[in-house]
């Protein structure tokens, strides 16, 4: 397959579905900077017309490209290209990134390397534990915690939601009791507490967004969220924190590294 001028046709060939084909060439016309970040694409017509098949097949090719997140509808607008990129993160070497500068926690830490503008809303609340929350702590079951939620963006896009939970005798009346808990964030608060994590766990999944996560996060068709459960411990293995993420699965690269005793 080579890809024509512009308003000339792209043969596809007739062994492949042609919407898959054509996913493939959008794509990698996506990929070079034929159509940059935050461009809208042409029309459905306009794309039949170059590749020379039905507006249903193009459709279809947009379809999958909505699941892969390249592309979004905005309605009255037409299909926008991703704003922004696929953001990286090490997550085995993120946490200490949190003291870089002013940053208010790796999060932000990891938005300023990649030159984006990183926000969170934030809401405190005293909750009752969740069961498997109150095992992770060492607390009863329905005993308050205090739980941290968040909304994060980078330039204005929602790309994370994560809620904290910490037992009230370490953060009652303190500072991670406050929507801003200042530089370094919650494990540096921890850290003036006596409580500083030194060991983390993770556990990632993938699935389907609930519907407030589908809403929340601004998502699309059928694409899935990755999950993860981070346990902050101490040194002396007490579960500090219980650290509950979503983040949609197309704008994310997990990266972990260790090394071979």
């Amino acid at each position: 397959m080579t890809h024509g001028e512009q308003g000339s046709q792209v043969p596809l060939e007739s062994a492949r579905s042609q919407f898959r084909q054509l996913a493939d060439l959008i794509r990698t016309d996506i990929e070079r900077g034929t159509y940059p970040p935050g461009s809208r694409l042409p029309s459905e017509p306009d794309l039949g017309d170059r590749y020379g098949v039905s507006r249903q097949t193009v459709n279809n090719a947009v379809q999958i490209l909505r699941s892969e997140g390249l592309v979004r509808v905005d309605r009255g607008v037409g299909t926008i290209v991703r704003e922004l990129p696929v953001i990286t993160t090490m997550r085995t070497t993120r946490q200490q990134e949190r003291d870089a500068g002013q940053a208010r926690g790796a999060f932000q830490a990891e938005m300023e390397r990649l030159g984006l503008n990183a926000e969170s809303d934030v809401r405190i609340d005293e909750v009752p534990a969740p069961e498997d929350v109150a095992g992770h702590l060492g607390i009863s079951l329905g005993e308050t915690v205090l739980a941290r939620e968040r909304r994060m963006t980078a330039n204005d896009i929602p790309v994370q939601l994560a809620t904290s939970y910490l037992p009230m005798d370490i953060a009652a009346g303190t500072q991670l009791a406050e929507p801003d808990t200042g530089p370094g964030g919650t494990y540096s608060r921890l850290a003036d507490l006596g409580y500083a994590p030194v060991s983390f766990i993770e556990s990632v999944r993938v699935r389907l967004p609930y519907d407030d996560e589908f809403r929340l996060l601004a998502m699309d068709g059928e694409q899935r969220v990755i999950t993860i459960r981070r346990l902050a411990q101490t040194e002396s293995g007490r579960t500090v924190e219980v650290n509950d993420m979503v983040l949609p699965a197309h704008q994310w690269e997990l990266r972990y590294q260790w090394h071979a005793k």
